[in-house]
């Protein structure tokens, strides 16, 4: 199987994710078979594909929506949907005898050489493929919210996944202009969350302990390093920021300093109990001090943080 073989792809569940994933890949050109287990769920699911078609509208990126439903198909009947497609993203529920329901339907069905990529940000991939016909063929491609925006692609393999599927997968996402990254071994957490939760759990600590409010962290991180952010990740940022010797001088330059911050930074292992209150309480007037350029709605909020991904997106050529 080549990934140029591949003209239509299979969504199993669309909820926020299935549904911003079913509009992505109709947008770029692919026929999309959604599988839900019921009438009642097409309904609940297709505002879920509105709702992504709706800012590709808002933002310019198509005048219509028609093209788009055109691709995509809805059936509860997991033989139209599975028969002859040969890449499906699973996005079940985080609950590993649900995933083995789902991977044994569509085992059923599927041709022994698809790939089964599951949304999963939580479930290993050897404890999804544990009871599959052909654990060989399975992985994790977990994406971010909004997932019909947002390019990352996390996959992961498990014990018995072959690096064939993880080359291959990683080649269908490329050519639809996601951005994928590969775990050579299972994590929890996977890469970006890990990475997320770094700087969350500091953001908790520096709250919790009164150094700075919740507005001025955000603040901090928005107007000062995820400006750059947006451009490169650390390591690139620092090669630029280093001199002629580049990351390497930074590594000379500030080790002093970055020892210092290490042994003082957060080491919690839970988060403290009186982090959801306070989380809520603090909240409230950061979204309240926002300009009128962003509002003060989260619906306001959100249509201005998508405004900016897809700004972003088209300097980078993935929109």
């Amino acid at each position: 199987m080549r990934v140029e073989d591949i003209k239509t792809i299979a969504m199993y569940g669309a909820g926020t994710i299935g549904g911003g994933f079913a509009a992505y890949f109709a947008l770029k050109g692919l026929n999309v078979n959604v599988f839900v287990r019921s009438e009642g769920s097409i309904e609940r699911s297709k505002p879920k594909v509105q709702e992504a078609i709706d800012t590709y509208i808002k933002y310019g990126i198509v005048s219509s929506g028609e093209g788009i439903w055109e691709k995509i198909r809805f059936t509860t009947d997991p033989a139209e949907a599975f028969t002859g497609v040969y890449f499906v993203q699973e996005n079940g529920p985080e609950n590993t005898e649900e995933k083995h329901k789902m991977v044994a339907v569509m085992e059923q069905y599927l041709p022994e050489d698809a790939i089964i990529a599951s949304s999963s940000s939580g479930t290993p991939v050897t404890l999804i493929a544990a009871e599959a016909k052909h654990p060989e063929r399975i992985i994790v491609g977990h994406p971010f919210n909004p997932a019909y925006l947002l390019p990352l692609i996390e996959i992961c393999g498990g014990e018995k996944t072959s690096p064939e599927t993880i080359a291959l997968a990683r080649e269908f996402y490329a050519k639809y202009d996601k951005a994928p990254v590969v775990l050579n071994i299972e994590k929890n957490g996977f890469i970006a969350n890990r990475l997320m939760h770094a700087l969350w759990r500091e953001e908790i600590a520096l709250v919790c302990e009164g150094v700075c409010s919740m507005e001025d962290a955000d603040n901090a991180w928005t107007f000062g390093p995820g400006l750059r952010l947006a451009a490169f990740g650390p390591a690139m940022n620092y090669e630029l920021g280093g001199g002629d010797l580049g990351l390497k001088g930074c590594a000379i330059k500030f080790g002093a300093m970055t020892d210092a911050v290490f042994a003082d930074i957060s080491d919690m292992k839970k988060v403290p109990a009186e982090w959801a209150d306070l989380s809520g309480d603090q909240i409230i007037p950061e979204m309240a001090h926002f300009p009128p350029v962003i509002g003060n709605t989260k619906p306001e909020i959100a249509s201005f943080r998508d405004n900016i991904i897809i700004s972003l997106l088209k300097m980078h050529e993935r929109l």
